[in-house]
């Protein structure tokens, strides 16, 4: 047996994460209606499978340089030159988006210091700031998941050293208008607070064109990814962009903790960011409103603007007594604690087939009535 002694003080404040331990459930039920995993349901297009099994046998086996291969370096540049005209962004291509988190609070965050983000938060923000010795600040967004940018400058405190976004959002679907997203770059500026922006998301904007705050503030630092875009979320591919000291630091910790992201799928990369994706955008607008329509008449939620999640509050009870008889059901959907300070909502992934997503809707409306 380990002797406490030998765990760092990091360990406890570090949780295990909610939705593995779903993944697990799922594995020991039959036939689930599983609507919990936040990961495309469908695979990897033929064009990007080929680039990374081309990239294998043409030998690109082994370590790359530690900010990403030339080639993908040049058209992520192209991109951004193209998306922040006038902007003089560096790049790091990272191992995944999360990935690309924690090189970024490594290189910004002291014990101590605080993180600003909004709650509900992707699941992982909290272990990530703690696993740095930072701490983790929430900003109530409910009922409606939209950010109030007077709240969020209430909690600056002169220990904040940065503001951690999603948008569109992991849980809620939520997406930052542009004007907030103004209001946010131009307040973090003047507070001299560092803007991070994850945009793993980004491709699934629904009602809008992909917004970001970098927009408004060069200095912002973005952190995108091609799991969810492409269906490569086991590839672990990600980027980061922002001023380029920050990415240059943030290379200088990659060097000694990834080495470099792997090497056959930054060559796929280039294959992924040349293929149409608009199709598979447009098919899951159709199932968001699939399960909005469906269920509109018996949960109080917001409509997401992206992303592949609704956030509805269950009927009566806690979240956690709800997922448990959602588990009696056979249906597994995540609950909002794993998430949020509250535990008052679920998560719901509609990325699943539409018979998959049939099926969870008629338990959902039936736990609803019961």
């Amino acid at each position: 047996m380990v002797p406490e002694s030998w765990l760092a003080a990091r360990c406890g404040a570090v949780e295990v994460s909610g939705v593995r331990k779903l993944f697990e459930l799922a594995r020991a039920l039959k036939d689930p209606i599983n609507l919990s995993i936040g990961q495309p349901h469908f695979d990897v297009p033929e064009p990007v499978k080929a680039a990374a099994k081309a990239a294998i046998d043409a030998g690109h086996n082994g370590y790359t340089v530690t900010q990403g291969v030339p080639e993908l370096l040049a058209a992520l540049r192209a991109d951004l030159r193209a998306r922040f005209p006038g902007q003089d962004r560096d790049v790091i291509v990272t191992s995944g988006t999360s990935g690309g988190l924690l090189l970024a609070l490594l290189a910004t965050v002291n014990p101590g210091d605080e993180v600003v983000t909004p709650d509900p938060y992707f699941v992982a923000y909290p272990n990530l700031v703690a696993t740095v010795g930072g701490t983790l600040v929430t900003v109530d967004t409910y009922p409606d998941f939209r950010l109030d940018v007077g709240k969020l400058e209430a909690a600056l405190t002169p220990r904040t050293k940065a503001v951690l976004l999603s948008t569109p959002s992991n849980p809620t679907g939520a997406v930052i208008d542009a004007g907030t997203q103004k209001q946010l770059a131009e307040l973090c500026r003047a507070r001299g607070v560092l803007l991070v922006s994850d945009e793993i998301y980004r491709a699934f904007h629904y009602d809008t064109e992909p917004l970001s705050p970098a927009t408004y503030d060069p200095n912002a630092l973005v952190i995108e990814g091609f799991g969810k875009t492409y269906g490569m979320t086991g590839w672990r591919l990600g980027w980061a962009h922002g001023p380029k000291r920050l990415i240059q630091e943030m290379a200088k910790f990659q060097q000694f903790t990834f080495v470099c992201a792997p090497s056959m799928v930054q060559h796929a990369g280039v294959a992924a960011l040349g293929y149409d994706v608009s199709g598979i955008v447009a098919d899951y607008r159709r199932k968001r409103d699939l399960l909005v329509n469906a269920l509109k008449g018996d949960y109080e939620f917001a409509v997401p603007g992206g992303a592949f999640y609704l956030f509805p509050k269950v009927p009566r009870g806690t979240a956690t007594e709800f997922v448990a008889r959602a588990i009696e059901h056979n249906l597994l959907v995540i609950p909002g604690g794993t998430f949020s300070r509250r535990d008052t909502h679920v998560r719901i992934s509609y990325a699943a087939t539409d018979e998959t997503l049939a099926r969870g809707i008629d338990v959902l409306k039936a736990l609803a009535r019961g």
